[in-house]
């Protein structure tokens, strides 16, 4: 059923007059009190893929055009690296709107993409509709020629991974949307009216949102470009009013905190604060890092040399790292233009995976443990427990060269049972205020990069 946006403009209106009392009211107080869906935090790991006409020059980043184009730019120095790689590569006169024919898509298979995800043991995926060059990757009715059924792949992308990822066995799927455009001329008329006009989000991003939101019904809405306009020009709140009273994902959906200039880390379902936030202490409210196993682009970039991505232990650590402070992590990869999955990108997850087939236990459906976080005593030590509170995770990043662990955090009673998931038998402890553990033989352990120990029956200190 179509939904006029008239009306989710008016719902301050209808609400004000008693005509239809909702549970949730276009203003961030109401909004914000809205509990997030309990699959969200159970989830932890996502996988975040960023593919669209930027992955056709694939070089530098997913910003190429507004670091090539922008005037002035945002990177002088990524400027003149295009420049010279443009002048280099294609014939004068060649637009950023000419790579779309080449954005062709021709291995893309949902089928594959799925697999990769559910090898990389991650629980949720969101895939970039649309990003800041506002090339949409579904027949958007707002998107007229520049979206991925009139132009290139001539394919819907964000209907085939939706069909794909809900009839896979405990997948999410969720959608990464840009509010603002680099160069499109009504939100560029909009922005040097000082934002007073709002042509560009009547008119082309509030009708595309709707659009996503009532025909591939996503349970995660993660927004973007949110920086240089206040909430109030974007509409925010009516819309997230509609999407969480009246929206065919009214429960399911949650939403992330990139909904306008001031919003970041302060409002929203969960909180994203920066690219790549990880605190490394208990935060009070839910937040995911994304972040990205290129080190510099989100997009993929052919330029791209072995050390520019992180490496298996440094993904582990980032991973119990967030989680042990309460975050979920969303793990970014950059499909080439063709539809393929890098093989480096491929590797990375499924190490994850496999760590995951051993240890999970540490990390879906745990909690922070609100005692310690990591330990002092020994570096590399990150702690969760279970739904419970009563089972202690012992995630230990580096096997100590003793063979014997010391934990300061941890106190143990008479009825503790310590031992290494993975292995089989109880460890021998010494001491009682600083544990001394002795370890199995690292070569029975099952796991590499990170083992982990299990305590139950914790006292409380």
């Amino acid at each position: 059923m179509e939904v006029s946006w008239a009306l989710i403009i008016a719902l301050p209106i209808v609400l004000a007059a008693g005509l239809k009392q909702e549970p949730y009211k276009p203003d961030w107080a109401s909004l914000d009190s809205r509990p997030n869906p309990d699959w969200y935090d159970k989830a932890k790991i996502g996988i975040f893929i960023h593919w669209g006409v930027y992955s056709v020059p694939s070089f530098t980043s997913e910003w190429f055009w507004i670091n090539w184009k922008g005037n002035p730019t945002p990177s002088k120095g990524q400027q003149k690296k295009i420049n010279d790689f443009m002048k280099s590569n294609y014939k004068p006169g060649f637009s950023y709107q000419d790579f779309a024919q080449d954005f062709t898509a021709e291995f893309f298979n949902v089928t594959k993409w799925v697999e990769i995800v559910q090898k990389s043991g991650a629980k949720y995926v969101v895939l970039t509709s649309k990003h800041h060059d506002g090339f949409a990757l579904w027949p958007s009715k707002y998107s007229f020629s520049w979206n991925s059924m009139d132009v290139g792949p001539h394919r819907d992308i964000v209907g085939e991974l939706a069909d794909a990822v809900k009839k896979s066995n405990g997948l999410h799927f969720g959608l990464y949307h840009s509010l603002f455009e680099w160069f499109h001329p009504m939100y560029l008329s909009d922005k040097a009216n000082n934002y007073t006009t709002n042509s560009f989000v009547k008119n082309k991003i509030l009708p595309e949102l709707m659009e996503l939101v009532q025909k591939y019904k996503p349970e995660i809405l993660w927004s973007d470009g949110e920086w240089e306009a206040e909430s109030s020009y974007w509409q925010a709140e009516q819309f997230l009013a509609w999407l969480y009273n009246s929206s065919p994902v009214a429960k399911s959906v949650l939403v992330n905190d990139r909904w306008g200039r001031g919003t970041l880390c302060k409002h929203g379902g969960y909180y994203t604060c920066s690219d790549r936030f990880n605190p490394g202490v208990l935060q009070t409210h839910k937040w995911e890092n994304a972040m990205t196993i290129d080190k510099h682009s989100w997009g993929y970039n052919r330029y791209s040399d072995l050390e520019d991505y992180i490496t298996p232990q440094e993904l582990i650590d980032t991973m119990a790292e967030t989680i042990a402070c309460g975050g979920n992590i969303l793990i970014n990869v950059g499909p080439s233009k063709d539809g393929k999955i890098p093989p480096i990108f491929q590797d990375r997850l499924y190490e994850v995976g496999n760590w995951l087939s051993v240890n999970g236990e540490a990390i879906y459906g745990s909690r922070p443990w609100d005692v310690c976080q990591n330990d002092t005593t020994t570096p590399k030590i990150w702690y969760t427990t279970d739904s419970t509170g009563e089972t202690l995770h012992v995630i230990m990043l580096r096997w100590p060269a003793s063979n014997v662990l010391y934990l300061a955090c941890p106190q143990t009673s008479k009825k503790s049972v310590i031992t290494m998931i993975g292995t089989k038998g109880r460890l021998e402890v010494t001491d009682k205020h600083i544990l001394k553990i002795s370890l199995p033989d690292k070569a029975v352990v099952k796991t590499n990069y990170a083992w982990v120990l299990k305590i139950t029956n914790i006292s409380s200190p």
